[in-house]
């Protein structure tokens, strides 16, 4: 396994191994438009045969320990996770007004954030471990934002799942294109997207009446609510997981 630090190794070790199983995990290179990516590829090596893929797009910070703890939880659960780099090989953040500054470079080109995520979807749709007709996108906070925006291009996925991500409504409404449901997990107290942005969303979705969608709000939990730090809800990050897991067994194993 990767040289997790001790809360992300314990996050994963939430998530049981199965017998036998030989997690692999490693750095992948990519490109777009000229950059190079780094993104980061996990399933459970002792499983053979194409597995049902899942997309995970990080937060504001970077490709870092955490959506790669994810990634591991997913890998033991039968996935083969792959984690995007939007920002680009060794651009990661550790100080807020740096990784703001970042994030808002895609905020600011939904273009090219959409862009950045497909050259991921691709990696992994590529990968002969995957199933490309079972696929899935989740993504956290920036990443969230992110997964619905690939949505909207009319990606071939079977799902997408946001984890306190900033809604974006498009007007004109821009969901005519989104080709699977939508799983949408937000904070109660939520400071950064509040009711009114939550509802702004949803009227947009409800412009297409057969879309399938779900907006699941917890009490109490704030912007952040599944990440390590003051934001942290335990609660809710164990109650998102959850619909999480049944989520993708419904949209990739028909469960």
């Amino acid at each position: 396994m990767t040289d997790f630090s001790g809360d992300h190794r314990r996050l994963i070790d939430t998530v049981a191994a199965p017998d036998g199983a030989r997690i692999d995990g490693a750095a992948v290179t990519y490109g777009h438009d000229g950059q190079t990516m780094e993104g980061y590829a996990v399933h459970d090596a002792a499983v053979t045969g194409p597995k049902p893929g899942v997309l995970i797009v990080h937060d504001w910070t970077g490709l870092r320990e955490y959506p790669k703890a994810r990634a591991h939880m997913l890998a033991r659960l039968g996935y083969f996770a792959f984690c995007a780099d939007v920002y680009g090989a060794g651009r990661r953040f550790d100080d807020h007004e740096e990784a703001a500054a970042e994030a808002g470079r895609y905020y600011g080109d939904l273009p090219l954030l959409r862009a950045r995520v497909r050259a991921a979807y691709d990696m992994l749709a590529a990968d002969p471990n995957v199933d490309r007709d079972r696929i899935a996108v989740i993504g956290y906070c920036f990443g969230g934002s992110a997964a619905l925006e690939f949505a909207r291009t009319g990606a071939s996925v079977r799902g997408t799942v946001s984890f306190h991500g900033a809604l974006i409504a498009h007007e004109p409404a821009d969901v005519a294109a989104i080709a699977g449901p939508l799983l949408v997990l937000a904070g109660g107290a939520d400071a950064v997207v509040p009711d009114a942005a939550v509802a702004k969303f949803q009227d947009e979705l409800r412009t297409r009446g057969d879309l399938d969608w779900q907006v699941t709000t917890y009490a109490g939990a704030e912007h952040g609510f599944t990440l390590p730090g003051e934001a942290y809800h335990a609660t809710a990050d164990r109650r998102s997981w959850r619909e999480l897991e049944a989520f993708l067994g419904e949209v990739l194993n028909g469960g």
